[in-house]
């Protein structure tokens, strides 16, 4: 039975990584009347469905029971705020992640990002190793050279490629290139750090996603009016939304339900 649903898992993961990545690039590069949606205010919105439902979750554990909630956020929140400030570090990592793949997206193929992007497992090996002591096996670093490998492979310029298409889009890819290689990085260290203090405390997962949205919330917020404040104060908070856009953010709400700390990792240790 475990067995079974480890590779149900597995499976639902994947196709929930996919079809993120399809959608999410869909909707970057697609060509619509009015302004486009801000990708800022999309990792905000996401953050604050990822608390509602973890939330939820709580409350279901808590036997459907309002006062048993009440209690449970004010003991392991309000009331534990040093725990609390810890996740303010991986949040504020997530959150610029998040942001940066967006922009990874909106610049290289879909195919490109999910093959480069792979390299998280590669980073939160070598975070793991020097963070947690890790141990692994002859196997388990080959496959990261071979990991390596293809994505070298992926990267090499393709001579079939015209040469004014290369002129114009060295630039974009390069931006790509470097935000998901940003991202990579990003995730392997918070996503350890992130493993190391849920070993830590007793906390659920649960709680400890809360506090990462939470904080999430804020750092989102601030890079909205930093980046997209007048924007915003022109067209409002969710402008260029569709029923694509809403499919994006529901999708990254449910795809980071163990935040990259737990899918970034998970080929290796499964």
């Amino acid at each position: 039975m475990s067995s079974n649903l480890k590779y149900l898992s597995l499976g639902i993961l994947v196709f929930q990584t996919t079809s993120l990545v399809l959608t999410m690039r869909y909707s970057r590069t697609l060509k619509e009347e009015g302004p486009r949606y801000l990708s800022s205010t999309a990792v905000v919105v996401a953050e604050l469905l990822k608390i509602m439902a973890c939330i939820l979750l709580v409350y279901k554990d808590s036997k459907c029971s309002l006062r048993a909630l009440n209690r449970i956020l004010h003991d392991e929140i309000l009331n534990k705020p040093m725990e609390t400030l810890k996740l303010a570090i991986p949040s504020g990592i997530y959150t610029l992640q998040n942001n940066l793949l967006y922009v990874a997206l909106s610049n290289l193929d879909a195919a490109t990002y999910q093959v480069t992007y792979q390299l998280k497992i590669l980073t939160t090996a070598l975070f793991s190793v020097s963070m947690l002591s890790k141990k692994l096996g002859v196997y388990q670093w080959l496959s990261l050279v071979i990991l390596m490998t293809g994505v070298a492979f992926v990267q090499w310029p393709s001579d079939s490629q015209e040469p004014d298409s290369k002129e114009l889009s060295a630039g974009s890819q390069f931006v790509g290139l470097m935000a998901v290689l940003t991202a990579c990085f990003s995730s392997g260290f918070a996503g350890v750090y992130f493993e190391k203090i849920l070993k830590e405390t007793k906390q659920s997962v649960w709680i400890r996603n809360i506090q990462l949205g939470f904080f999430g919330s804020i750092f989102g917020l601030m890079g909205v009016y930093i980046y997209d404040g007048e924007l915003v104060s022109k067209n409002g908070f969710f402008q260029g939304y569709n029923q694509l856009t809403w499919i994006v953010v529901i999708l990254q709400c449910l795809f980071p339900w163990s935040h990259p700390c737990n899918n970034s990792y998970f080929p290796i240790w499964l």
